[in-house]
């Protein structure tokens, strides 16, 4: 009896009726964070500039399965207006990628656990399902500010 392999990035899109530079401006700022992600378990930068950059660093406050607790994050990757990830010490990275389309911004927000030292053990659990459910979540949310300002 074989399993499905389950997937080691955990992505999603969705096409923002915005310039890749509004949607960077908000998905690059730390503490703005907690307003777009539809996980629940972001809840305010606790430090960390205004705008992020390659190696800058900020802590997030979060709550996950009813324990407080916070993280730091480093930005990985960076690309102004195109690509923006950052690791927690798990090294597994959290990346949004924007590109301009017809009718605004394609983002492509993904959770990818091929960087983590523990992928192996981060794919047998609920966790890519929960990754992706959040997701699900917080892309309609980022939309919805960068769009509407709510």
């Amino acid at each position: 009896m074989s399993s499905t392999p389950r997937p080691l990035r955990i992505s999603r899109d969705i096409v923002i009726a915005a310039p890749p530079s509004a949607v960077f401006s908000i998905v690059a700022n730390p503490h703005r964070h907690a307003d777009f992600d539809g996980s629940g378990t972001v809840k305010n930068a606790v430090s960390g500039p205004d705008r992020l950059g390659l190696n800058a660093t900020f802590k997030t406050a979060m709550k996950m399965f009813g324990v407080h607790y916070q993280i730091v994050n480093t930005v990985v990757e960076f690309e102004a207006d195109r690509r923006i990830a950052w690791c927690n010490p798990g090294k597994h990275r959290w990346r949004y990628e924007l590109e301009e389309v017809d009718g605004g911004t394609r983002v492509t927000e993904t959770c990818d656990l091929s960087t983590s030292p523990m992928r192996g053990l981060l794919v047998r659990t609920p966790l890519p399902r929960r990754n992706a459910e959040g997701i699900e979540k917080t892309l309609p949310r980022l939309k919805a500010l960068v769009e509407n300002g709510v």
